[in-house]
């Protein structure tokens, strides 16, 4: 029986009259909470408005990481406990975290010493959980590892270790996991409204199927708001005149042709011309640079990266590269909002805002997840059950997370390059294959993905739209959105006979994939 197949989650919703935890939000902390519950015992639901991950938690740097920057603000404890999840989740997710080295390049002596003394720090907080111990190279090593980096001034370079990973092929993992230990879990399911009981405590929630338009009525225990940049918008649901608890601070990446970083290490700049860290790091055959931290006051599912960030990302990368960046030379683009604890002090800037979470709980028993990053997930859904255990609202059960496998976890690796990010699943996948030898034929020429994915993604990862498959199944929009384009009309049609979509809906499809794409281009 396929679990993870829309039709049959929704099956299991209309079972159940009384959920233990319903949380509202699919990225990363939403996800996280649905495995924590749901490996407890409880009974648990999980709503999703668009996609899993569709938000921030598809568009990260990438990386799982203590947070270099946090040591040199002093957030000496955020970085011990993202240091050990960093830990878990290479041991927990093998196959989607992996250990990457950095080199900060130095042009001043001081700064050589300065940046080895300070990562020494950073090994010594990881402990047993080390990727590996920090050094300082000399000019002409650092030269060698990373050929394209500027040469004049140069003083040498300190390598360190962090790790990597495919942040929205993680979530995906997640949700699957969830629903292995009998968690309902659902995309594009929008919750309308949250209901009361006599005691005005949340007893539930009202919420619209995105493909039939049903709405359900939902019975909960507990009721968590896990929704990143638009927790307010949940929050204000509760309570209209409650005040602003989130500030979105936007931070936008563009991707680059390998040949600008060709070597397996990435670079890390600590010091830009305003204050920001910049990451170099190679990504799936590509080069991703970022960030920004740009304090805004709106969001939306997909934001825009602003032009000022283009230019600082350019400006920075060629201060640091010999091999010269242009517009031209920018394969994809994505921006992305992280959900920061709104700043008491509106002159605060956002890179010196804490990335700890925080916990909320409203008069009426509404539980909301603030702040916090990716490599704390696992934590921060720990922390929530947790609260809701303390509050009496469930029954005592242990956390059973910290050594739990996430689904496809495995070692091992796939005679076919791409499927190395399925794990387990790949065995499976290559079954597929041999029956059937046109589904390891590759999506586009220049991609190293295969028509596999496709029905995998619609088949076991709940893949509804184009844009689910090419954004957060398969990468193609984020490495090369000129490609994603270009293969989009033969997605649509695969997905049309596998969800029996008609011909409006299909044209429906690939208008709408063209659109969001034009977002990713930097014209």
């Amino acid at each position: 029986m396929n679990l993870y197949n829309r039709e049959r989650q929704i099956e299991q919703l209309k079972s159940t009259l009384v959920w233990d935890v319903v949380i509202i939000g699919g990225g990363a902390t939403g996800l996280g909470i649905a495995l924590d519950s749901a490996t407890r015992g409880y009974k648990t639901l999980l709503l999703e408005q668009v996609d899993f991950a569709k938000g921030t938690s598809s568009r990260s740097t990438k990386l799982v990481h203590g947070g270099v920057r946090y040591l040199a603000q002093g957030h000496i404890d955020l970085v011990k406990e993202a240091l050990k999840e960093r830990g878990r989740l290479l041991k927990n997710a093998a196959h989607l975290v992996r250990v990457q080295s950095f080199i900060i390049p130095n042009y001043k002596w001081f700064d050589n010493v300065f940046y080895n003394v300070g990562l020494k720090a950073y090994d010594l907080l990881a402990f047993r959980l080390s990727f590996g111990k920090s050094e300082r190279i000399n000019r002409e090593e650092t030269l060698k590892r990373i050929e394209t980096i500027e040469e004049h001034d140069l003083v040498g370079g300190v390598v360190y270790y962090d790790g990597q990973f495919d942040d929205s092929r993680l979530a995906i993992n997640i949700a699957q996991t969830a629903i292995d230990y009998g968690a309902v879990v659902l995309n594009h399911f929008q919750v309308e409204g949250l209901i009361k009981d006599e005691k005005d405590n949340i007893s539930g929630l009202t919420a619209r199927d995105g493909e039939t338009n049903e709405v359900k009525t939902i019975t909960s225990k507990v009721v968590i708001n896990a929704t990143g940049v638009f927790t307010d918008g949940i929050i204000k649901m509760d309570d209209p005149k409650l005040h602003v608890t989130v500030r979105p601070s936007q931070g936008i990446h563009l991707v680059l042709d390998k040949s600008f970083l060709p070597g397996d290490d990435a670079i890390m700049i600590p010091k830009t011309s305003d204050g920001r860290v910049l990451f170099l790091v190679p990504w799936q055959g590509k080069v991703l640079v970022g960030t920004t931290d740009t304090l805004l006051d709106s969001h939306s599912l997909e934001p825009k990266p602003l032009e000022k960030e283009i230019e600082f990302i350019l400006n920075t990368a060629n201060q640091y590269l010999s091999k010269d960046v242009s517009r031209s030379d920018v394969l994809s683009m994505f921006a992305g909002l992280r959900p920061l604890a709104a700043p008491q002090d509106e002159d605060e800037k956002t890179k010196e805002i804490s990335r700890s979470h925080k916990i909320i709980v409203s008069d009426s028993r509404l539980l909301s997840v603030i702040g916090g990053k990716w490599t704390t997930y696992r934590r921060m859904a720990q922390d929530a059950i947790d609260k809701a255990i303390e509050l009496e609202m469930l029954v005592d059960s242990k956390c059973k997370t910290k050594k739990l496998p996430i689904h496809g976890c495995t070692d091992e690796s796939s005679t076919f390059e791409s499927l190395n990010r399925y794990g387990s699943d790949s065995k499976e996948m290559e079954k597929m294959i041999s029956e059937n030898p046109e589904l390891g034929e590759k999506i586009h020429p220049n991609h190293i993905f295969l028509n596999v994915e496709i029905y995998w993604a619609i088949k076991f990862e709940m893949a509804r739209t184009v844009e689910d498959i090419l954004a957060r199944r398969i990468r193609l929009l984020f490495l090369d959105a000129k490609a994603a384009v270009e293969v989009s009309t033969e997605i649509a049609r695969i997905m049309a006979k596998e969800l029996g979509w008609n011909h409006e809906k299909e044209q429906k499809e690939i208008n709408g994939f063209e659109q969001l794409a034009a977002q990713y281009m930097l014209q």
